[in-house]
């Protein structure tokens, strides 16, 4: 039987950029044997595709709130989403 998996696309605002947000994003993703990925957006968010069982995923958007030590977390807003392929890895994206 397949493994049940879930992804939520994140949108994370506040100091979320020039703080190593993306870095910290994708070693947590990792660590956590998550996939998707992560990109700053023009507005000064951030936002994730995240990826994965979903009791993880559901813990890593918590882990989202507190981000790197630099980083002041303002909001994140979620949304379930079915991405066009399942991403085999956790990447960095521009």
């Amino acid at each position: 039987m397949p493994e049940e998996r879930t992804a939520v696309l994140a949108r994370v605002h506040g100091t979320v950029q020039g703080v190593y947000f993306r870095g910290w994003t994708k070693a947590e993703a990792e660590r956590r044997g998550l996939t998707g990925w992560v990109r700053n957006e023009p507005d000064g968010s951030v936002t994730a595709l995240v990826a994965g069982p979903p009791a993880d995923v559901d813990e890593f958007i918590r882990l989202l709130w507190k981000g790197p030590p630099s980083a002041a977390v303002e909001s994140v807003s979620t949304e379930p989403t079915v991405p066009p392929r399942w991403p085999a890895r956790f990447e960095i994206v521009r």
